[in-house]
This record gives structure tokens, C-alpha cells and sequence, in this order.
């Protein structure tokens, strides 16, 4: 279930660092009961990795309560481009000129929706994301193809290096396309991430504990 204490802490953590960053509460592989219950303490902002799963999880509760934040923080196919546009308001894999292409079929959707492009600082051949020197091409084709919400920069540090490298180079990337947002740090890396002042931080395991077989969802 939600550990509201470890959440609370790590809310006093980024207050007392004098850090505006926002917590979202990865609950890919929870069920809709650990979702309620964290709603129940306030926490508003979640995120998801698969469209069906979140779409089962939260499209009632979303209709309930209109201050729900849903992120999408795993990667999207293109195929279900309509329905997460339809679910989420935050997109965290923007990843691929694919997906560019797909996104900008729904001009009414996307102008109300926020994105962050996905980079792969590691260059790891397992992980999607643009690589830092296609960087300012792909920013430059968002822009001509009408995807104008971009709030900045995510990645995913690989697992055996330091992460601080790796936001660093997010951090410095940010600077050369004049964006101030960044989407790092994971449950394993978030105190780290916090000293490059992200926006958001995406917590799962930390908060939610270890993750449930996919037949539990719900």
C-alpha cells in the first residue's frame, strides 16, 4: 500500500533544500485500492507507464476528481497515441520522430497537453530516447510539426553509472534549448536528482513497495 510517511519526508526534504519539485507517485503495477489510499493524503500527481492499465486505474476516479494529475512515464506506442491523449496531461517519453509524426494528427488534443523529450544520455541500445547530439534537430521538428508544450528534458540514467553524470548532462542540455523543466530521478536515484532542482521526480517503489504481477492491477 502507500507509505504516506516515507512520502511525507521526502516532501519536507525538497522544502527544507528550498526545492520546488513535485513528487509523482509512479503506481504502474499497483492496484486502484493503493491509488485511493494516496489520494485519500492529498497526493494528486500520478504516474503510469501503460495505457490500458492506467486507463482501468484511473478514468473513473478522473471523473471524480478533476484535480488528478496523470503522467505518462513509460513509452508510448504509436497506436495508442489517441486513447493516452484522451487519459493523460503530462507525457514524459516523447522519444521518437515516429511518435512526433503520430502526436501531430491530433492538433486540438496535443495544444493541451505537456510534454518532455526523452534523451538517452547513456546512448544504451536497450533504451529508447534521442540521443543528446540529434537534440536541438528533434526540438527544432516538434516545433515545425505544432508540438509547442514542451517543457523540457527527461532520461533514465543507466543502471552501473553514476546518475549525476547523466543529469548533468540533462541539465546542461536544457540550457542549450532554453527550457527549465527536467523530469529526473526514480526511487533509487531521487536525492541525487534533487540537487539539479528538477520539476518532477518520479517515485514507485519507494512509495508504493515492491511492485505486483500485472493480473493485480486493479
Amino acid at each position: 500500500m502507500f507509505n504516506i510517511e516515507k512520502y511525507q519526508e521526502i516532501l519536507k526534504n525538497i522544502e527544507k533544500a528550498g526545492k520546488k519539485t513535485k513528487i509523482i507517485a509512479i503506481s504502474k503495477n499497483h492496484p486502484k485500492q493503493a491509488v485511493e489510499e494516496a489520494i485519500s493524503h492529498g497526493v494528486n500527481i500520478f504516474g503510469e507507464n501503460r495505457v490500458q492499465e492506467a486507463r482501468l486505474k484511473f478514468e473513473e476516479l478522473i471523473n471524480q476528481n478533476k484535480s488528478l494529475q496523470l503522467h505518462l512515464t513509460g513509452p508510448l506506442q504509436t497506436n495508442k497515441v489517441k486513447q493516452a491523449l484522451n487519459l493523460f496531461n503530462v507525457f514524459h517519453t516523447l522519444d521518437r520522430e515516429k511518435l512526433l509524426i503520430e502526436l501531430s494528427k491530433y492538433p486540438e488534443q496535443i495544444k493541451n497537453k505537456s510534454f518532455f523529450i526523452q534523451v538517452n544520455t547513456g546512448k544504451e541500445l536497450s533504451k529508447s530516447g534521442i540521443y543528446p547530439e540529434d537534440l536541438k534537430f528533434f526540438f527544432n521538428q516538434c516545433s515545425a510539426r505544432g508540438l509547442n508544450n514542451i517543457l523540457g528534458l527527461m532520461c533514465i540514467p543507466p543502471i552501473n553509472e553514476n546518475p549525476k553524470k547523466h543529469f548533468q548532462i540533462i541539465s546542461d542540455l536544457s540550457k542549450e534549448i532554453g527550457k527549465n523543466d527536467i523530469s529526473i530521478g526514480m526511487s533509487s536515484d531521487y536525492m541525487e536528482a534533487l540537487s539539479f532542482n528538477p520539476t518532477y521526480i518520479r517515485l514507485g517503489t519507494v512509495l508504493f513497495g515492491k511492485r505486483l504481477w500485472k493480473k493485480k492491477y486493479i
